[in-house]
């Protein structure tokens, strides 16, 4: 049999025949205040999310202080802004991040990061992070993806954006970098993405094409997308996770509030467990209903020796007499013994039939 891809991000096990691991993706749904991460992270925690995800940049580290053409932004959650007013405002201040991991692993929820450049590997190492993602964006970024890898941490790149070319170059240089556990999101950079952009069936292409552990990093607005993912092999969810939707973050109108998040943790390992294996048996839950199915009982009085005929009997709720399928072969055999109005058939009813 296959061997089936799997990575491990302190000490759980991330494969598709295990339950699909959650990140809460924390990114600028802090709206510039500790204390909203910090109470983020506990929910994420209460709501029974696997990790939880920062995002480690400065307005300095991602992009230029500009304000020319290419650097402002049309239309969509951020127009009017450039990139370097956007992350300013968005970005996470570094000083927090050990607060932040030091509240996390107390609280027992893993905590990691996406970096952005080289000094943010730099500080996310000394933090001792136990794995790192690539945003979509970077997953062009060669250079960064194999200094990233060169950590030995394990690694979960998000391909949004990226065609099946860019995806293998991106899991190449991670494999070149040292990466020995890597795994690759599904995406859509769509703020928010409509489902009918995901075309999830690109799940199991990408499972088979790059043989690697494939999740999905889900921009909708609902959990509905995340999971049928699962149902298709998705082993990873990442979801943006606030505290209030209408915050007035950059993120927030596309973030699960923790009510959605709670729902998204129960509903996603119920589809994985729901998948269970190619089982054609009859099940534990099943058992006590076996006597309700059909089968063949007698609809009037019948005498012994009399001869059956097809108006005699029917096939009827509850189980106790002979299968249906039996009908045709025992129409015409001569009974054994009375069998009274509304009583199940038996073999031992009927003479054996001469050989």
């Amino acid at each position: 049999m296959p061997i089936t891809p799997s990575i491990s991000i302190a000490g759980r096990r991330i494969a598709a025949d295990a339950p699909p691991y959650i990140i809460a993706e924390l990114s600028a749904n802090h709206n510039g205040r500790l204390e909203t991460a910090l109470k983020i992270i506990e929910e994420a925690k209460r709501s029974g999310a696997d990790a939880v995800k920062l995002q480690t940049y400065t307005a300095d580290t991602i992009t230029l202080d500009c304000d020319s053409e290419e650097f402002q932004i049309h239309g969509g959650l951020w127009d009017g802004k450039t990139l370097y007013q956007l992350y300013q405002e968005a970005h996470m201040p570094w000083a927090w991040h050990k607060p932040l991991f030091e509240h996390a692993r107390n609280l027992g929820i893993t905590i990691f990061s996406s970096p952005f450049d080289n000094t943010a590997v730099d500080l996310l190492e000394d933090l001792n992070a136990p794995a790192y993602k690539i945003a979509s964006f970077e997953a062009v970024d060669l250079p960064l993806i194999k200094y990233v890898a060169s950590t030995g941490k394990p690694m979960i790149i998000s391909t949004g954006m990226a065609n099946a070319e860019e995806i293998q170059e991106a899991i190449d240089a991670a494999h070149e970098g040292g990466c020995k556990e890597l795994a690759i999101l599904h995406c859509v950079s769509g703020y928010p993405a409509p489902a009918e952009d995901y075309n999830l069936r690109t799940i199991p292409d990408m499972m088979q094409r790059f043989g690697l552990v494939t999740g999905l990093s889900d921009h909708t607005l609902d959990n509905t997308t995340a999971i049928a993912s699962v149902v298709l092999g998705a082993s990873i969810i990442e979801k943006h996770f606030t505290l209030n939707r209408d915050g007035g973050g950059p993120d927030d109108s596309f973030s699960l509030e923790p009510e959605e998040l709670a729902a998204l943790c129960r509903d996603s390992r119920t589809a994985w467990s729901a998948l269970g294996e190619v089982d054609y048996g009859r099940k534990a839950s099943e058992q006590g209903n076996v006597k309700f199915r059909r089968s063949l009982y007698a609809i009037k009085n019948l005498k012994t020796g009399e001869i059956i005929s097809a108006n005699s009997i029917r096939s009827v709720r509850p189980g106790y007499g002979l299968a249906p399928k039996y009908l045709e072969s025992i129409v015409g055999r001569r009974l054994t013994r009375d069998v009274p109005a509304n009583s199940p058939l038996a073999w031992d009813c009927f003479e054996r039939p001469e050989i």
